[in-house]
């Protein structure tokens, strides 16, 4: 009677862990992939962009083209292109919108993984807790089991899949937030 009871009580728990486990890959990966598509976007304002090398390259020879055509006589060219030989220096929003979004997928991407480690373990305990064995072996095998979740805190790590979740969703729409109070 025992080993039937912890058999179904078992059975009811792994299948929880394993429908949890499922919501949170499905949404992890949905997430991961809209973050790094971001990340991929955002990460070319930590570069120089080369463009503004072209440009005063060819505003300098736009300048001695007209120069040379006018017999010196000025034609002013606007100044405000930057010499590519200065140091590059990101924007400082740049800066927190990247280490936010990476964070936020870097933890996004640990909750997959913990979350797949979970399901495994999920499997293979409703697999060792099958009627295969005698009754006194199973209920050896589901002690061994049950002092394994015990303390390894499975539970709490569980408990923890969502909230490191919310936790990548927070640091992702602060990184938001930066990112479009700074556009122009």
């Amino acid at each position: 009677m025992y080993v039937e009871l912890a058999a179904e009580e078992d059975k009811k728990m792994a299948e929880s862990w394993k429908g949890d486990a499922d919501g949170i890959l499905v949404f992890t990966g949905l997430f991961s992939a809209a973050v790094a598509a971001l990340v991929a976007v955002s990460i070319q304002d930590l570069r120089p962009n080369s463009q503004d090398n072209s440009a005063f390259y060819l505003a300098n020879i736009y300048k001695l083209l007209a120069d040379a055509s006018t017999n010196n006589s000025h034609i002013p060219i606007p100044s405000t292109l930057p010499h590519p030989s200065s140091p590059f220096s990101p924007p400082k929003y740049a800066i927190w919108v990247n280490s936010l979004w990476v964070l936020s997928l870097a933890i996004s991407l640990t909750c997959g993984l913990l979350a797949t480690l979970l399901q495994q373990w999920a499997r293979r305990y409703i697999k060792m807790i099958q009627p295969r064995y005698s009754l006194y072996k199973r209920a050896q095998i589901r002690a061994f089991f049950a002092e394994g979740v015990d303390k390894s805190h499975l539970p709490w790590a569980v408990e923890m899949l969502p909230t490191l979740l919310h936790l990548s969703l927070f640091l992702f729409f602060s990184g938001l937030l930066v990112f479009l109070f700074n556009i122009n």
